[in-house]
This record gives C-alpha cells, structure tokens and sequence, in this order.
C-alpha cells in the first residue's frame, strides 16, 4: 500500500499546486449553497432530500473535471511510460490517483455541510439520520462518480474527450431507466433499472441504509477501476 499513498499524495499535491482544486471547491460550494436557499426560500422547509439530490446533479459536471487529467495529462506528457516501467503495479497507479480525486472530493463537502447543520439547528433540531445517510450515499455515489472518470481517462491523453466520454458514461447512468423502459420487461430492462443511480440514492436520504446500494456503489467503483487497470495493462505491452 505504500506505493499507492506515495501516487495518491502526488496527485493530492498535483490538485493544490494548480488552482484547478480551488476554482472547482469554489463552484461546488457557491452552486451547493445557492440551491440550498432556494430550497430554503420556496420549498419552505430545509429539506435533506432535495438539496443533496441537486449536489449529486452538480457533481456529475464537476467528477469528470477533477478526473479528466488524472491518467490523460500522464499520457499526453509522457510520463505514463515512467510510471508503468517503475516498480508499480497498474492497479496501484490507478487506485492511488483515484483515492486523491476521491480524498480532494471528501474535503469538498465539508463545507456544505456545515450549511445543513447550522441552518438545520436554526430551524429545529435535524434528523441526524437522514443527514448522515444521506453523506454516506454521496460520497458512495461520488465515488462512483469518480472511478467512471478515472476510466474515462484511462482512454485517451485529451483531457476534453476524457471529460465528455466521463460526462456521457454518467448521464446514461442517471437515466438508465428511461432506456429500461423502452425495453419493455425482461432481464435487459432490469439490467438497466438497476443502474439507475437515483434509485440507490432514495433510501438513503431517507435514512435507511441499504447493502444492496452500498453493494451497487462499491461494484461500480471495482469494475471502473478494473477496466481502467487493463486499459493501463495494455499499453504496457504496446
């Protein structure tokens, strides 16, 4: 495991050096808390469920930004072939600049939190268990996220394609169900229903902790970085 903390901390450095970390903390905070009002000034109640539900929908644009670079910029620099030709093993590059992507994400929502627990306790005391759930949900489910990105990077050494192809993968699974749908009924359409990710999401704001949803986050992370890991594999033996 210490060569996976040594890349992890490298990319952890990496995201603080540019001021891509600060520029996307900024916008996930201000979008966060800008949605919070609102659901504040006319929803009339300060309601876990929908503003956690917005940060998801904010997150998806702002996980494939914080990926998009993590395996492309290695590619289109060159120093890919450093790495790999080092005394690393492929997993361990792509967990250790997943765990940074994921440890940056972590931190992030720190902030916005503090908006449900202060406002929350001005209103009346919260529902500590939707609250905590509903965190444990985002940071599976942002993690998703993320492990699709660093996939999605793994592809190509342009960043732009990388962040579409991240972008696209996570849409389709937002709205899976729509495509579930068209099927009919059968194992296809089940298929699709089961990736929805909302569907994972909604007993969790509601402060039941389901396996299966955790089950569902974790798998989509593992097989994520599964691929990326043989995508890494391959060009090894280019």
């Amino acid at each position: 495991m210490t060569n996976v903390w040594t890349i992890t901390w490298r990319e952890l450095k990496a995201y603080f050096v540019s001021p891509l970390a600060y520029i996307l903390s900024a916008a996930f905070l201000a979008l966060s808390g800008v949605f919070f009002a609102f659901d504040i000034t006319y929803g009339r109640q300060a309601s876990m469920q929908n503003s956690l539900v917005t940060v998801i929908f904010i997150f998806l644009i702002l996980a494939p930004a914080l990926t998009m670079r993590l395996l492309a910029e290695e590619q289109r620099m060159g120093t890919l072939e450093l790495l790999l030709t080092s005394p690393l093993h492929d997993w361990q590059v792509v967990v250790g600049k997943f765990l940074g992507s994921f440890i940056l994400f972590a931190v992030m929502l720190v902030a916005p939190m503090l908006y449900y627990v202060l406002i929350l306790t001005v209103f009346g005391p919260p529902d500590y268990g939707p609250l905590a759930t509903g965190y444990l949900g985002l940071l599976l489910l942002g993690a998703s996220f993320l492990s699709i990105g660093v996939f999605a990077s793994s592809l190509t050494q342009n960043q732009v394609i990388a962040f579409f192809v991240g972008e696209v993968v996570a849409i389709i699974m937002w709205v899976a169900d729509a495509f579930g749908g068209l099927l009919g009924s059968g194992a296809a359409a089940d298929a699709l229903n089961y990736l929805v990710i909302t569907r994972h999401y909604r007993d969790l704001m509601r402060g039941v902790v389901d396996t299966t949803d955790v089950v569902y986050a974790l798998s989509v992370i593992a097989v994520s970085l599964f691929l990326a890991t043989q995508v890494l594999q391959t060009r090894r033996w280019r």
